[in-house]
């Protein structure tokens, strides 16, 4: 998986998300590992938006603590 960092967030950060989202390769792995989240790092069970891209791809755009957000492009 390859993660850009579009913030000015430090490099560490960004790799201990790059850690915790490194097998999220389906919507399902997605949802599930969002649900398990501690309280205030995601919206529990919240994913704010999935976008349709074809039958195949999707985008899924999840709502991270410190006002960042993950943005998944899924197929």
């Amino acid at each position: 998986m390859r993660v850009e960092n579009r913030t000015e967030s430090p490099e560490d950060l960004i790799g201990s998300i790059t850690g915790e989202i490194a097998g999220h390769d389906s919507l399902a792995k997605v949802l599930a590992w969002a649900a398990k989240q501690p309280q205030g790092d995601t919206l529990k069970q919240v994913v704010s938006d999935v976008i349709v891209q074809d039958e195949y791809t999707h985008d899924a755009i999840v709502p991270w603590k410190d006002g960042l957000v993950i943005v998944y492009g899924i197929t």
